[in-house]
């Protein structure tokens, strides 16, 4: 079923690729779109882990978090499906010449208040205690009403509460701090002072 609604997971439908393989745009029959990352197979990710992703992103119910539809386990096929983002990642706005203009500074702040949100969620709210690690513009998807939407815990750990000190909280608000200054300045990080700068961002 699922070969079926990727189109046997063609070029066409691939809308994504990332550290432990690609992602495809998916539809059921019924007109359901799906968005289905498809783990490569000689990933050093195994089984174990890939159930442990899977079991942890379950338990995460929130507005500003991607939710996981489902999974699947066959063989050497290890594949797991989330709900649909129609207006893709944030870095397919915040860097382009023409997107950009879409980004109003009233979207921006609802942008950022959103990623806050889900943080807050991760980081207190939530009974497991997770800090992403990988927070970046193309991990924050945006719904059809621009929502933003936190996704991919591939590098997430389940931090436990006696284990909350303060390097993961350093390196988690780091990187919020770093999403905060390229949706305020429309600018990556990395090429703020052009490409053979040894500055960033952060440290201008």
């Amino acid at each position: 079923m699922i070969r079926l609604a990727t189109n046997k997971f063609s070029d066409d439908n691939k809308i994504g690729e990332g550290g432990f393989g690609d992602v495809y745009k998916g539809m059921f029959p019924n007109g359901f779109e799906i968005a289905v990352k498809r783990l490569i197979r000689n990933s050093s990710q195994g089984a174990l882990e890939f159930k442990n992703e899977v079991l942890l992103i379950a338990k995460l119910q929130h507005r500003n978090l991607v939710r996981l539809l489902g999974f699947c386990i066959q063989r050497n096929e290890k594949i797991l499906i989330y709900e649909y983002m129609h207006n893709k990642s944030l870095d397919y706005y915040l860097f382009s010449p023409e997107n950009h203009k879409k980004l109003t500074w009233h979207a921006r702040y609802k942008i950022i208040r959103g990623i806050a949100r889900g943080i807050l969620y991760l980081h207190e709210d939530s009974h497991l205690k997770i800090i992403h690690c990988d927070l970046k513009p193309s991990n924050i998807l945006l719904d059809d009403k621009m929502n933003a939407k936190i996704s991919d815990f591939g590098l997430a750990r389940i931090v436990a509460i006696d284990q909350m000190q303060g390097n993961t909280s350093i390196i988690a608000g780091t990187y919020f701090g770093v999403i905060i200054l390229e949706i305020v300045s429309g600018k990556r990080n990395i090429d703020y002072n052009g490409v053979n700068s040894i500055d960033d961002l952060v440290s201008h």
